[in-house]
């Protein structure tokens, strides 16, 4: 955490005292037998001296500070309602809730207020807003969300800095790098975005500016390519980890491949979407990974419309086939068709046979 203004300026001074022993005096005095007290008229023009040196080195410091070659740090208590998020931040913000964000919550509350700084700068015509958050979101958010809710003077703690949007970006990749609650599809999306905004292009450059492996940024680019319809059959993206996401990005080069695996995106969403209507969870990432994966040319066959029907022992139906597609094959039964269980048995076999033989398959 960055100190304040008063540390920043006490220790320029404490630099003082090196300056002055250095600096002869104005006038020498004679020497003094060893013992002696300095007569009052030395004490008097040693006090003046070390006044004035003081003094010029305050006045010193003051200049440096003015002049740019140090810059002061400036800490603030904002509402943050006056604060918005900078859109280069990594962090997915439709992804913060009270959920995530409770252990932090919890620990303002419990240290009596937040103890570590967000980063913000100056904003200017924007009549919402003063400061641009540039690190610092799960802050934001549990402030906010505390005034929300029954703490309606907390303040968010920032500290203001003067940086244009490289260097805003780099000082956020750095606090985001040690941080386990931003995902990896978070970093390489920040990062893919960043590559044209602040480098031109050019990833070589931005490895350099990072100090990243060109190896690392290359895999995190390309791990960024996958589309949001592939991504959201993954129902907590944190478990998505570079690795696995870079072979299914590079996977997706084969469009024919790529189509599969967005089909099969799509049936384990709808998959997803049921089992948390029924109460269950959803499916973890390594088994949604393996199934992208498996996903290939020769696995997507058109929808098919097949009508089977089979009929019963008075010439009525008791099974039919009402759709068959990737979700699954759907069967009918009528009301009062006059079939008995062994009958509706038999019949649901003959289907599945029929399936079988037209290419169909539930294995």
């Amino acid at each position: 955490m960055a100190r304040k203004q008063s540390d920043y300026l006490a220790s320029l001074l404490a630099d003082v005292k090196a300056d002055q022993a250095a600096e002869p005096t104005a006038r020498e005095a004679p020497e003094a037998a060893p013992g002696a007290p300095p007569a009052p008229a030395e004490r008097t023009e040693r006090a003046a001296g070390r006044a004035g040196l003081s003094l010029l080195g305050r006045e010193n410091a003051l200049a440096r500070v003015a002049s740019g070659e140090v810059r002061q740090v400036t800490q603030l208590q904002l509402d943050p309602a006056r604060v918005r998020v900078w859109e280069g931040n990594a962090r997915m913000q439709a992804q913060l809730s009270e959920e995530n964000c409770r252990d932090l919550i919890d620990s303002i509350l419990a240290e009596g207020g937040q103890k570590v700084p967000a980063v913000v700068r100056h904003v200017s015509g924007d009549p919402d807003h003063d400061y641009e958050l540039i690190a610092g979101t799960r802050r934001l958010f549990a402030i906010g969300w505390l005034r929300a809710h029954s703490y309606p003077d907390m303040k968010l703690l920032a500290q203001v800095t003067d940086l244009d949007d490289e260097a805003a970006f780099r000082l956020a990749d750095i606090e985001n790098r040690a941080r386990k609650d931003i995902s990896d599809i978070e970093r390489a999306r920040n990062y893919a975005a960043a590559l044209d905004m602040h480098y031109g292009g050019k990833a070589v450059r931005m490895a350099e500016r990072l100090r990243l492996s060109k190896g690392w940024l290359s895999k995190m680019l390309k791990a960024a390519s996958l589309p949001d319809p592939v991504l959201a059959a993954f129902a907590n993206l944190h478990e998505l980890t570079l690795n696995p996401a870079y072979k299914l990005a590079a996977a997706m080069d084969d469009k024919a491949r790529a189509k599969a695996i967005r089909k099969e995106a799509e049936v384990i969403i709808a998959e997803n979407r049921r089992a948390v209507d029924e109460g269950t969870a959803p499916l973890p990432a390594p088994a949604v990974l393996r199934r992208l994966m498996a996903a290939t040319a020769e696995t997507l066959r058109p929808e098919r419309d097949l009508c089977i029907t089979v009929n019963g022992p008075y010439g009525r139906p008791i099974l039919s086939v009402k759709s068959v597609n990737r979700q699954g094959i759907t069967l009918h039964v009528p009301m009062a068709c006059g079939a008995g269980d062994d009958q509706i048995a038999h019949a649901v076999r003959q289907v599945l046979e029929t399936l079988r033989l037209n290419g169909v398959s539930i294995r």
